[in-house]
C-alpha cells in the first residue's frame, strides 16, 4: 500500500534486488518451492560439467542419485567377488552420492579385511553400489543400475584385484577417485 514500509529481509532469507522477479519466474515457470530451485543451481553450480544418474536394483526398493561424467570410466576387477558377481563399477567422492530410498532394505557383506562394504538389496538380491576398499570414503556405482538417458559413453578399465596391494600401488588415480 501507498506510503507503507517495506520490511527488510527476515533472518535467514536473501533480498535478491533487481534479480527478485527473474527468481520468482523461474520458480513458476518450473513449478518449483523456493527450496527445490536452490538445489537445482546449486547442484548445477557445485557439479558442473557433472550429470545427475539414478539408478537403483531390480525391485525398485533400493533408488539413489549420483553425479558423475555421462562418459564413465568403469572398472573391470577380477578379484574373488567381483569376478563371481561381474562386478564392474565406477567410483564416485560420497558427497556426490544419495541414497534416495531403501536404506532399511540393504544388507552388507564383507569379507578378508572387511573394508569393503558389499550392500545389496534383501528382495532382490541386486548390487547397486557399495563402499570399495581402494575408496572407503566414495562409492563404486554399478554403471549396469543406472536408468536409461545419462550415460553417454563407457570405457572399461581391468584392475588386477587378485594382487589388490600392488595393482593398488601401482595405479596412478584411482585412490584419488572418491575426493570431491
Amino acid at each position: 500500500p501507498d506510503g507503507a514500509k517495506a520490511e527488510p529481509p527476515g533472518p535467514g532469507t536473501i533480498d535478491l534486488g533487481a534479480q527478485s522477479g527473474r527468481w520468482a519466474a523461474f520458480q513458476e515457470r518450473h513449478r518449483l518451492s523456493c527450496e527445490e530451485a536452490a538445489r537445482l543451481l546449486l547442484d548445477a553450480y557445485e557439479y558442473r560439467g557433472l550429470v545427475k544418474h539414478t539408478g537403483g536394483c531390480h525391485c525398485g526398493a533400493v533408488r539413489f542419485e549420483v553425479w558423475a561424467s555421462a562418459d564413465l570410466h568403469v572398472f573391470n576387477c577380477n578379484c574373488s567377488i567381483c569376478t563371481k558377481k561381474q562386478n564392474r563399477h565406477f567410483i564416485v567422492p560420497a558427497s556426490r552420492f544419495k541414497l534416495l530410498k531403501g536404506a532399511d532394505n540393504l544388507t552388507t557383506y564383507t569379507f578378508n579385511t572387511h573394508r569393503a562394504q558389499h550392500t545389496f538389496c534383501k528382495t532382490c538380491g541386486v548390487q547397486s553400489f557399495y563402499t570399495p576398499r581402494s575408496n572407503p570414503d566414495g562409492y563404486g556405482i554399478a554403471p549396469h543400475c543406472l536408468d536409461d538417458g545419462t550415460v553417454q559413453t563407457i570405457i572399461t578399465e581391468d584392475i588386477n584385484g587378485k594382487e589388490w596391494e600392488k595393482a593398488m600401488k601401482e595405479h596412478k588415480t584411482i585412490r584419488d577417485m572418491s575426493k570431491p
